[in-house]
């Protein structure tokens, strides 16, 4: 008899919106929830920062009208604060927010968990995407 131990999540593949393998994000500067560089995402991560997003002056600006400052440096999370063009991993529901408002970021699909699904229709991602595949049969059903 095999005998598993529980919560062993360390040989588990996290997907991407796409349904392939999730890609890395950014490395400069360095972010995911895990500072891994990916959108990986855990029971920690209670604000499920997700989507691979590319952060453009109305969506910081968008944010910090919701209170969620991401220009200012906050080296104790070893946040270095974000310029436009910054790829970062941000939560689901304030990237859903600033959707709704018209202030989404830029998405890139590869990098942008699954686990985002939960929260934002695809659609919604597609429409801002900027790793679009070629045709409508790349994506899944």
């Amino acid at each position: 008899m095999f005998a598993f131990p529980l919560g062993d999540t360390g040989s588990m593949v996290e997907r991407n919106v796409m349904g392939g393998s999730l890609e890395p994000c950014g490395t400069d500067p360095v972010t995911g929830f895990y500072r891994d560089g990916c959108c990986t995402t855990g029971p920690e991560d209670l604000g499920s920062h997700t989507i691979c997003a590319v952060v453009t002056a109305e969506f910081l600006e968008h944010q910090r009208g919701i209170g969620n400052d991401l220009t200012t440096p906050m080296p104790q999370y070893d946040f270095p604060g974000l310029v436009p063009g910054d790829r970062w991993c941000v939560t689901a529901a304030n990237w859903l927010r600033a959707h709704l408002d018209g202030a989404a970021a830029y998405v890139v699909l590869a990098s942008t968990n699954e686990r985002a699904l939960e929260i934002v229709p695809l659609d919604a991602l597609r429409e801002h995407a900027v790793d679009v595949p070629a045709g409508p049969g790349d994506f899944p059903d």
